[in-house]
C-alpha cells in the first residue's frame, strides 16, 4: 500500500478568465456536464492515498465552503487576503501536519490513471524536493502556450517549451520558509528545487483538460462522455 500523503487543493482564485460564470460564485462551483468542478476534482480523488484534505478559499469562499459542509475537508481561510499558490500554501501548511505533500488545482478534469496515485508510485524522498506531473500540449486540451518544463532522461525538468504543468504534484514543503514574499507563486519555490537539481517531472497518460475559460467547457465535457461520471 502506498504512503499516505495531505492534499491541498487550491479554490481560492477569482477565476476571472471566466468571465460572467464568475460573477457571482467562485470559480470552483463552475458546473461542468452539470457538476461543479470541486466535485470533478474530488471525485478524481477520492480513491487516492489522500491522509487529509485540505481546501483554500477566498473569492466567495463562504460559497464554497456551505458546498462542502458535507465533504471530509478541512478549509484554510483567505479571506483577509488572497495569498497565491505559494503563499497560500505555506499557510495550510500547519493544517497539512505533514512537510510532505500533494497539491491539486481544482479547475481541470481528468480521465485517466489517478494522477495523485501515480504521483505517490514515483515519489523518491532521497532525490525528489518536488515531482510534478505533466502532460504534452497535444494531451493539454483547453491549455494554450508550448509547454512549462523540459524533461530530462533522468526525470529532472528544466524550464522550457515541451510539457504542460497539469496542477498536480508532490513536494516537500520547508523550501517555502527561504522565501521572503507574503503572496506568491508556487514557481518560486519550484525555482528554489530546479537549482538545487531536486526538481523532477512525470509524464501522466491521459485525457486533460483545462478549464480556465467559458470556451473549455465543451472540451471538458467530452473527456466526461468517456468517464464515468
Amino acid at each position: 500500500m502506498s504512503k499516505q500523503f495531505p492534499l491541498m487543493i487550491f479554490a481560492a482564485g477569482k477565476g476571472t478568465r471566466m468571465g460572467e460564470l464568475t460573477r457571482h460564485q467562485p470559480k470552483p462551483l463552475v458546473k461542468v456536464a452539470g457538476k461543479a468542478l470541486i466535485d470533478h476534482t474530488l471525485t478524481t480523488i477520492e480513491n487516492a492515498p489522500v491522509s487529509r484534505t485540505i481546501v483554500n478559499t477566498c473569492y466567495f469562499g463562504e460559497m464554497l465552503q456551505g458546498h462542502l459542509k458535507d465533504c471530509d475537508v478541512v478549509f484554510s481561510d483567505e479571506s483577509d487576503e488572497l495569498l497565491e499558490t505559494g503563499g497560500g500554501l505555506r499557510k495550510a501548511v500547519p493544517l497539512l501536519q505533514d512537510s510532505t505533500v500533494f497539491t491539486l488545482n481544482s479547475d481541470a478534469i481528468w480521465h485517466g490513471p489517478d494522477p495523485l496515485q501515480m504521483l505517490a508510485d514515483h515519489w523518491d524522498a532521497d532525490r525528489m524536493d518536488a515531482l510534478l506531473l505533466l502532460i504534452t500540449p497535444e494531451q493539454a486540451r483547453g491549455h494554450k502556450g508550448q509547454g512549462d518544463f523540459i524533461l530530462n532522461d533522468h526525470g529532472q525538468i528544466s524550464r522550457g517549451p515541451g510539457y504542460v504543468y497539469t496542477g498536480a504534484q508532490i513536494l516537500r514543503t520547508e523550501g517555502l520558509d527561504q522565501i521572503n514574499e507574503t503572496a506568491f507563486s508556487l514557481n518560486l519555490l519550484w525555482d528554489l528545487y530546479g537549482k538545487s537539481g531536486s526538481l523532477y517531472g512525470l509524464h501522466w497518460p491521459g485525457a486533460w483538460c483545462d478549464v480556465g475559460q467559458p470556451e473549455s467547457i465543451p472540451l471538458a465535457e467530452e473527456i466526461l462522455k468517456d468517464r464515468d461520471v
